[in-house]
């Protein structure tokens, strides 16, 4: 399945086309956050009725520090948080309703979280305690052929057990454990193992169903993988031979990226290297499940930092900033003709921003993976003549933003006046409305591909933003209601849309 969606996939990013970045967690509803449930449905039909052709979501992956999507308690699980408790009560797992009383424009993931994994794992043990009916076989069918589950499960409960901690510092027997001892917690822990399993069945359950939702209208979704995952991780935990640690399972070196235009000391990530090495004599068959994975959630993925699979920022995991790095050579080619041999052809795009070189335009070129264009980086004294639009390639994804950056509306009030007087002068336009006159040339772009941020498409300032790179904390909050939008928003957008040529063009559809 996964290769006829890629072959899809490729073929819609060789077209023109349009779509709107928002994650999940900004959609309105209740609950406190945004859910895969009637409102995402709700989006879905927005986004057919402005004539997009894609929906671009951040990953799907529980968050683990700073709520981040791109820090992660497991490359391939899902997040509860996404969960539409409705359906759960539809099912009759739970039927309990939420009294509480949520912030509508943001999200306080600490509050949420308290409530709704109380919610999920009353409705887990409902469930566990029913007779055998068609959705007890479906999940156990779910648990027997979902490979990463178990382990995941169980790293999940032993974090329970151990309030919460990383694995480093859970006893011996638990964080560095053994087979005897992975069977001996396994049984120890069965119900809250199985309870996690639950949670996970619910969120692929669900996501899959509008995922299909998506694509019976024309919605292609795009997806995002980040390069490395995190230390305090069921991936790390449970493949400790894979990462660059030493003997007690600390990292020897972590990841970051040198000064840019983000941080003027680079940016510091922490998350462990990979051991190339290692992967390679295994024939690189995690690497090759990840992305069997993410292909089985996504028509579309963006490799987020994909220049790392070429060469990528070491830092000594005892460093304070991320300037004292060197870049060590990636994998290159030998992972991607290894991705190519077992998946086929992929439905990639590259995020090729940062400190790129010849080598890293080449790997990308090399699959014909589009590259990224970001129109911000264009117009201030930071960014890149290569990011303006007649710089731009045909097989690329234009973008206005992403989630890294401030929206549209509060990067261009903050530009310097010369910054916009030649920001005008290169649009011919008379700067009156900076984020009408960005979109308008992403829509102009030659590119195939141009995304937009839906902050951008509501003309959102600031205070919509949806991370500051560098900060651990405050970040991946906003979410929008339906309020905001526009009486004419459907009619404004669809009209641009076709203005540019990137009305979809016949329809397209997944074997099911």
């Amino acid at each position: 399945m996964a290769i006829t969606y890629s072959i899809v996939g490729v073929a819609m990013l060789n077209r023109r086309g349009c779509g709107i970045l928002l994650h999940p967690t900004s959609l309105p509803g209740p609950g406190g956050i945004g859910s895969i449930g009637v409102d995402a449905r709700r989006f879905i039909e927005l986004l057919v009725a402005m004539g997009m052709s894609y929906w671009q979501v951040l990953p799907l992956t529980p968050p683990a520090c700073g709520n981040s999507p791109y820090s992660a308690f497991s490359a391939f699980g899902g997040n509860p948080l996404l969960i539409d408790m409705e359906q759960i009560r539809h099912d009759g797992d739970n039927e309990a309703s939420s009294g509480d009383h949520y912030p509508e424009d943001h999200v306080d993931f600490a509050a949420v979280a308290v409530k709704k994994m109380a919610w999920l794992s009353n409705a887990g043990s409902t469930f566990l305690r029913s007779k055998e009916t068609p959705r007890t076989i479906e999940f156990r069918h779910f648990c027997e052929t979902t490979d990463w589950l178990h382990d995941f499960a169980l790293f999940m409960a032993l974090k329970n057990r151990f309030h919460g901690t990383g694995w480093i510092n859970w006893p011996a027997d638990a964080g560095h454990i053994t087979r005897e001892m992975h069977k001996q917690y396994s049984e120890e822990l069965a119900h809250e193992i199985a309870l996690q399993k639950y949670i996970q069945w619910q969120v692929s359950k669900q996501w899959q169903e509008l995922r299909r939702y998506a694509n019976e209208r024309g919605i292609a979704i795009i997806g995002d993988i980040p390069i490395f995952v995190a230390y305090d991780s069921a991936d790390v935990w449970s493949h400790r031979e894979l990462f660059l640690l030493d003997t007690m399972g600390n990292p020897t070196v972590v990841a970051g990226v040198p000064p840019d235009y983000f941080s003027a000391i680079g940016q510091f990530w922490g998350n462990p290297h990979y051991d190339w090495d290692v992967m390679e004599r295994n024939g690189y068959r995690w690497w090759i499940k990840r992305f069997a994975s993410v292909f089985e959630l996504f028509d579309i993925v963006r490799i987020d930092h994909f220049r790392g699979f070429e060469a990528a920022w070491h830092v000594a995991a005892t460093a304070k900033t991320a300037i004292e790095g060197r870049w060590i050579t990636g994998p290159k080619e030998k992972l991607f003709d290894a991705l190519q041999a077992d998946l086929g052809p992929l439905a990639v795009i590259a995020e090729d921003l940062g400190v790129i070189t010849p080598e890293v335009n080449a790997l990308r070129d090399r699959y014909n993976f589009p590259g990224m264009k970001i129109l911000q980086f264009a117009f201030d004294s930071a960014g890149a003549d290569t990011d303006l639009p007649h710089n731009h390639v045909k097989h690329g994804v234009v973008y206005t933003g992403t989630h890294d950056n401030d929206t549209t509306k509060g990067w261009y009030d903050a530009l310097s006046g010369a910054e916009r007087n030649e920001m005008n002068a290169y649009l011919g336009t008379s700067g009156e409305d900076g984020a009408c006159d960005m979109m308008r040339a992403a829509l102009m772009s030659v590119a195939d591909t141009a995304i937009i941020p839906f902050q951008d498409i509501l003309k959102l300032g600031s205070e919509a933003r949806m991370n500051i790179p560098g900060t651990p904390f405050g970040n991946w909050e906003w979410r929008f209601s339906w309020d905001m939008l526009p009486q004419d928003i459907t009619t404004s957008v669809r009209s641009r849309i076709q203005r540019y040529g990137r009305e979809p063009q016949g329809e397209f559809r997944y074997d099911s």
